[in-house]
């Protein structure tokens, strides 16, 4: 906290519950700092954040003037530091997060310093939801099944876990079994205001997801970080960052019968893709926002990383406060936070002054319609009047397919839109493939829905559309229509309230007569833990090379993720998904055609069994009272009876196991001298992968099913392990071994360097030798030659992996040339060392030249300086020169220290040492 106070704001709040230092806002007026009262809400969170912590070192005065003058126009570009009041954590990212923890404390021993240095400064929750994978579906013993096979599987991840929450301090573990880490956040660790020390201070956090943003909701500010940027913070460490650009979001009226807060946030979504939000602050405001509820508002935040923005931000209101109360937050709690915000003038209500932003959009909320988003991109938005006419479009323009009822000529295409040299597959004609499965024999055709997922943490927090599927279901299931025999349903509530919610209202049995018995709770189909589908169907999908489709309730839908079988995804409303399950096709129009023929023989319309808004309402209000929440998070540490028989290794050291194929000490940070070396120029690099637009964090980093015969599955074969007993990529993310072995295996990703190939394939220039990109890699490791990609827009758009940085780092390389960076992305490859090259505007590989075969040099020296202009040259195989500037993308001189000491825990780790 601050240990001066050059602005007199500091201030005493009197509450029942006592009285806490803060520092005052409306103070800075005093000492010649005009406008706070308009400045974006967002933004005067961060400025109380620079005002309580001026030191003079880390934050200075200047830092808050700077905050304080922010120029919604054209902010201006300086750096400032933001501490978070905490961080956290879900174990696909969090295990990788311990494992550096773990390293850093045998790091610091072998620089003869303390290991309890390495601790947690902040408070640090890690939720374990990432685990659970849909193996078993549609019958009531699914969860049970599923719960014994994760902690089979993750038994090493989860002692190593338990290791830490008792050898660090501020660090708490939710076990697997209780929810989504975002909902967990929102229904329960989220304070609204935090207290230490006395001094009370708004909430804020930084996370290792990306859907940290889901927090927005709750007039928090906080995002998704890489786990190296989270670790960090941990340790004590700011966040810098460049004054962001605030977008504007006018929301008026209120949704119209029959649409969603899913269909808002599609199109929500699509606008903001639209007009440009990447790397920029977004905040609603308007009316609309008192017609809105509080977890609709946290569905349009969840999606901020597919709109492409830092935040997506609503401020603190009376919304804010209904929403604590009805979730079990004590009177004391929502006190403080009213309090709090009232006086510091962050809290909203319609009487407002308008806050100036840098640019501004709206939306009537009257005029959104039932849509989905698909097939491969979340800003894809589709009305559903137009999906049956949009799937067949997309079947012959992108999937190169025979397009029924319109004579269609396919033809194969790239994501971008244009044409590839892939030949177009033969198809199977309006017959199918005639399938056997469960005791039915039925025909799978292009378009079959093989799964209907009601999952992720955008739409398990929202009753509404949750009631609303249910109410569907038992709609549905009252005119006898059932899911098709092909469509492998699940259901993964966000949190136990959800089940409890849903069992109060009657709702639970509804959808499990339809298949949609509770499978897990935690993350499953939207991050592809979908599980295997039967191998019937996944035979019958390959036998006629099929364009099968899934249908979830997610925030992703990028190629390859969902489930290998799986080709097109479409993001919907649970209440959608229950629909497309009935239906059991993506060729058709539910607004217009029948989804079945009900036990009398008639043919039932989704309008038929659709529910109104009023009874939706009634039905929450009969069913969700705040005692759940109470109950349910009274002993959200507990964890299931599995959870509570797991023990492990204990002491302030992790005993590492080289035998063990789940958790290494990773290499980072083994041979680390005490000072780091000063920039060189990177020279003889080549390239190891040369990719096009929206590569994605998927196409990057490790994640889904490990396949036999990917090198990855070779090492962990080699290592007595059965391909029954891989797991997933997600769940040894402890492994750097495994990992640096998937680093870029995604089966879609397209290296332009072997053209007509899709999967983790490149050549290995030197000899033209074609094999896996971690064969190539290692090949040129072991010559001593160090490696650069190209590649085109928004490269490492997706989830915050912090393994899509450290996977590129330790196949080594050294650079990556791309026309532009998703924000997370870029900052992770600097946490780990490797530059980021931005090329020049109106310039890109295809412009200057570029095919991948080149030898570059890149010209580099110890007096790097932020977005500096960098000179490359390559030379082609035939000795052809070509020359180009690319822009430095280390943005700010804290990032150049990170690059100087080879990445962000290194200078921590220094940093430490020496104190």
């Amino acid at each position: 906290m601050a240990a001066s106070n050059p602005f007199g704001a500091e201030g005493v709040l009197k509450t029942s519950a006592g009285e806490y230092k803060i520092f005052r806002l409306p103070k800075l007026a005093d000492a010649g700092l005009p406008g706070i009262d308009t400045l974006p809400y967002s933004i005067r969170v961060l400025l109380e954040a620079c005002l309580r912590n001026v030191d003079e070192f880390i934050v200075t005065t200047e830092h808050v003037r700077q905050v304080a003058g922010w120029n919604a126009a054209a902010p201006a570009q300086v750096e400032i530091p933001f501490m978070p009041g905490r961080v956290v954590l879900q174990d696909f990212t969090g295990v990788p997060a311990v494992v550096d923890l773990a390293a850093l404390r045998s790091a610091m021993v072998r620089l003869g310093g303390d290991p309890k240095k390495i601790n947690p400064l902040v408070q640090c929750d890690l939720v374990i939801d990432h685990s659970v994978q849909v193996d078993s579906f549609g019958s009531a013993d699914s969860y049970q099944k599923n719960i014994d096979l994760e902690f089979t599987r993750n038994l090493e991840r989860y002692q190593l876990l338990r290791w830490a929450q008792d050898a660090f301090t501020n660090f708490r573990v939710v076990p697997p079994a209780t929810g989504i880490v975002h909902q967990v956040n929102l229904e329960y660790l989220a304070k609204g205001v935090l207290t230490r020390d006395g001094v009370a201070y708004p909430d804020s956090l930084v996370g290792t997801d990306s859907h940290t943003t889901m927090i927005n909701g709750l007039g928090v500010v906080g995002w998704g970080v890489g786990g190296i940027e989270a670790e960090a913070v941990m340790l004590g460490q700011p966040i810098y960052m460049l004054l962001p650009e605030v977008v504007g979001f006018k929301l008026t009226g209120r949704l119209p019968e029959g649409a969603t807060a899913t269909d808002l946030v599609l199109t929500v979504t699509q606008m903001l893709r639209q007009h440009g939000v990447v790397g920029k602050f977004v905040e609603f405001y308007g009316p609309g926002l008192s017609t809105m509820s509080l977890p609709d508002r946290a569905t349009i935040a969840n999606m901020a990383p597919e709109y492409g923005a830092t935040v997506g931000f609503f401020p603190v209101d009376d919304e804010t406060l209904r929403f604590m109360r009805r979730t079990g937050r004590t009177a004391a709690e929502v006190e403080l936070v009213e309090k709090y915000y009232k006086e510091q003038g962050l809290f909203r209500t319609d009487d407002s002054p308008e806050p100036r932003f840098t640019s501004t959009l709206g939306l009537d909320m009257s005029t959104v319609e039932p849509s989905l988003a698909g097939p491969k991109r979340p800003q894809d938005r589709i009305a559903l009047a137009g999906m049956k006419a949009q799937w067949r479009q997309d079947l012959s323009s992108t999937f190169g397919k025979s397009s029924p009822g319109n004579g269609s000529t396919p033809v194969s295409m790239t994501s971008e839109g244009g044409p590839t040299d892939e030949p177009v597959t033969p198809d199977p004609g309006e017959d199918g493939v005639p399938v056997e499965y469960a005791g039915k024999e039925f025909s799978l055709k292009h378009g079959a829905v093989v799964i209907a997922a009601i999952t992720s943490c955008t739409n398990t927090s929202n009753p509404s559309v949750l009631v609303c599927a249910g109410l569907v279901a038992r709609n549905a299931a009252a005119k006898g229509l059932t899911a098709k025999p092909w469509v492998k349903t699940s259901l993964a509530p966000g949190s136990r309230v959800v089940t409890e919610y849903l069992d109060k209202s009657g709702l639970s049995a509804s959808l499990d007569k339809l298949g949609f018995q509770t499978v897990g709770y935690g993350c499953t189909t939207c991050i592809g833990n979908s599980g295997p589908l039967p191998e019937e169907i996944s035979h019958g999908i390959r036998e006629g090379n099929l364009v099968a489709a899934a249908v979830l309730s997610g925030n992703r839908n990028f190629e390859g993720r969902i489930n290998p079988d799986v080709r097109a995804n479409y993001l919907a409303s649970p209440p959608l998904v229950v629909a497309y399950a009935i239906a059991g096709t993506t060729d058709i129009d539910l607004t217009t055609e029948p989804l079945g023929k009900g036990s009398d023989g008639n043919d039932v319309y989704l309008k038929d069994i659709w529910p109104t808004s009023q009874e939706i309402e009634s039905t929450i209000a009969k069913s969700i009272v705040p005692e759940m929440f109470t109950t349910q998070y009274g002993h959200a540490t507990q964890g299931p009876v599995e959870w509570q028989k797991i023990t492990g290794a204990t002491g302030d050291l992790y005993q590492w196991d080289d035998a063990s194929t789940y958790v290494h000490e990773p290499p980072f940070f083994q041979n680390m001298p005490e000072k780091p070396q000063p920039i060189r120029s990177i020279s003889g690099a080549r390239c190891l992968l040369s990719l096009g637009d929206s590569v994605t964090t998927d196409h990057i980093s490790p994640a889904g099913a490990i396949k036999a015969s990917a090198p990855a599955g070779t090492y962990l074969q080699e290592h007595g392990v059965r391909p029954l007993d891989f797991n997933s990529y997600g769940a040894r993310r402890g492994d750097d071994r495994v990992m640096t072995r998937g680093t870029f295996a995604n089966i879609r990703i397209k290296n332009l360097l072997v053209p007509g190939v899709e999967g983790g394939v490149s050549k290995f220039l030197p000899t033209g030798e074609q094999m896996s990109v971690y064969d190539a890699a290692m090949k040129y490791k072991a010559v001593g030659t160090p490696l650069v990609v190209l590649a085109g827009s928004e490269y490492g758009t997706g989830s915050s992996r912090d393994w899509a940085a450290k996977g590129t780092y330790l196949l080594g390389v050294k650079a990556v040339i791309a026309v532009s960076f998703e924000r997370i992305h870029r900052s992770n490859l600097v946490g780990m060392g490797v530059l980021p090259l931005q090329f020049r505007a109106g310039e890109n590989r295809e412009s200057l030249g570029l095919d991948g075969t080149e030898t570059f040099e890149i010209l580099l020296d110890d007096t790097l300086k932020p977005l500096q202009a960098i000179e490359v040259s390559g030379t082609k195989p035939d000795g052809t020169p070509v020359h180009f500037v690319a822009t430095c993308r280390i943005d700010t001189p804290v990032e150049v220290e990170y690059y100087r000491n080879g990445g962000i825990l290194h200078t921590v780790l220094r940093q430490l040492s020496k104190s």
